[in-house]
């Protein structure tokens, strides 16, 4: 019973480990995604990580990508900044692999 309940307890605290994990590496990509738009927006310096900011509490809105997808169509045609979705989905498909490394190198 021992060797279950140690199983048990592992299995949860690579669960949980991994959660946090995917959970750093999904701000980190949207703070990279924030920076690249505000960079196409024009945006700079403190203006720039103000904007990256804003797209990591987007993020927080729903589950998904969807809120920050619409945050950044939205941004980009108030501007007239011809980026499109497809565009954006890409970028985010990008940033989470950079994230992902960025957050294992750090571990």
């Amino acid at each position: 019973m021992t060797t279950f309940n140690d199983r048990e307890k592992a299995a949860e605290g690579k669960f949980a480990h991994d959660e946090e994990a995917h959970f750093k590496a999904l701000a980190r990509r949207d703070k990279l995604i924030g920076l690249w738009a505000a960079e196409h927006l024009g945006l700079k310096g403190k203006d720039a990580g103000a904007y990256a900011k804003s797209i990591i509490l987007a993020d927080l809105e729903e589950p998904g990508d969807e809120d920050v997808v619409r945050k950044l169509v939205a941004d980009f045609a108030a501007k007239k900044v011809a980026i499109t979705e497809h565009d954006i989905r890409n970028q985010l498909a990008e940033k989470l692999v950079i994230a992902t490394g960025q957050i294992q190198a750090e571990a």
